[in-house]
């Protein structure tokens, strides 16, 4: 087979979410011919799906070198290290995009990310501020900026933002789901109920709004439909920075058919 023909049938692998069958057909497709970048690309996401982290990083290494201005492999590259917690060198690939690209709102809130995660929320205020300077419309920014005013304690103004977002855009997932931890913080748990159930209209993948769900069945003694959002999310998340709470969230399920009989 060709090169294109084993590319595919290890993308059509990787969607299938068969990432060993998929890494295979991707190494023999990158040995059939001269080096791809887009072949090594999903080789990286293959490997991230095993949990292979540290040798996605060499695959994404791989394609910048071949191709500097591959800006997916940068975006991608950092959120990896970002992953694995190298919180520098997440910041340099991500400043390296704005080396070559000033105009990436994106880099900016990634950076602002890497802040918010070692909590400066202030140098994190800071990047997102100067991503909405270059797109003032970033829904990516906007929701961040809701998470450093929440964090700071100023529900008000994370409301307004988080708010602001759905104006934009009605079917941002991500901002009814800040809007969904917004009220769960609060206990109205109406509103929680109503924000998760708008996630899973826009994205039926959004794993950790099955979770919020969970949780909030379990605290109303409604066990069947908490089992079933607990399933949900360890259906849907999958990731290695997840073990713990995939863990956590067994343990839960384990206890819930318990006392269900089931």
């Amino acid at each position: 087979m060709t090169q294109n023909e084993l590319m595919q049938q290890g993308r059509a692998a990787l969607e299938a979410g068969d990432a060993d069958l998929a890494l295979d057909l991707l190494r023999k497709a990158q040995k059939a011919d001269s080096f791809s970048s887009e072949v090594e690309m999903l080789i990286a996401e293959s490997l991230e799906m095993l949990g292979q982290l540290k040798k996605a990083v060499g695959s994404l290494e791989k394609v910048i070198e071949a191709s500097p201005e591959d800006i997916d492999a940068r975006y991608a590259l950092g959120d990896l290290l970002f992953e694995l917690n190298q919180f520098d060198s997440a910041c340099t690939a991500y400043q390296s995009i704005l080396e070559k690209f000033p105009d990436e709102a994106d880099a900016w809130v990634s950076i602002g990310l890497i802040h918010f995660h070692q909590e400066q929320i202030d140098q994190a205020m800071n990047c997102y501020d100067k991503a909405l300077q270059i797109s003032p419309d970033s829904t990516f920014a906007l929701n961040s900026l809701g998470d450093a005013f929440f964090a700071q304690g100023d529900v008000a103004r994370a409301l307004a933002t988080f708010k602001s977002v759905i104006d934009l855009d009605p079917e941002d997932a991500q901002a009814h789901y800040n809007l969904a931890e917004l009220y769960y913080d609060a206990g109205d748990l109406d509103k929680v109920e109503l924000s998760c159930i708008e996630v899973l209209k826009h994205d039926p993948g959004f794993a950790y709004a099955y979770l919020t769900l969970g949780n909030l069945y379990l605290d109303t003694d409604d066990s069947r439909q908490a089992l079933h959002n607990f399933q949900e999310f360890l259906l849907h998340e999958k990731s290695s920075a997840a073990e713990d709470i995939r863990a956590e969230v067994a343990a839960v399920v384990d206890g819930l058919k318990s006392e269900l009989d089931l």
